[in-house]
């Protein structure tokens, strides 16, 4: 099973993945515990793309697909900015950072995914849920 959708960058699109996780999730019988994982990893990846990587610029768009092959769930964000490099992103939980109001969406992201891939200079990731049965 797959679905895919392409929204522009206005946060208030959010609603639209939300509405897609919960689809696919209700008809993939998913616990509510790994629902809960993807929807906000996915929620968090979105939100960077549209902040960070398009920088809120409605023209450009965020494309999410999300695949159930019944042992995994894929996410699958990619946006139309200019990329970044993970390996430079600053830990959050050091003291240095511990009080920044950004810099969380990556660490959230990788403790909630299984795995984690960056593509295209981290315009796309790829976030891998395992289904446990």
């Amino acid at each position: 099973m797959e679905k895919k959708i392409k929204i522009s960058s206005k946060p208030e699109n959010i609603w639209f993945i939300e509405r897609l996780v919960d689809n696919l999730c209700d008809e993939g019988n998913i616990s509510n515990e790994l629902y809960g994982k993807i929807l906000m990893a996915t929620i968090e990846g979105v939100n960077n793309s549209i902040f960070h990587g398009n920088k809120l610029d409605e023209a450009k768009k965020v494309v999410v697909k999300i695949m159930n092959d019944n042992d995994c769930i894929d996410v699958v964000i990619e946006d139309e900015g200019e990329g970044f490099d993970v390996n430079i992103i600053p830990d959050p939980t050091s003291p240095d950072n511990i009080e920044e109001m950004h810099g969380r969406g990556i660490f959230l992201m990788n403790n909630l995914a299984d795995e984690i891939f960056y593509y295209n200079s981290g315009k796309q990731i790829e976030m891998r849920f395992l289904i446990m049965k």
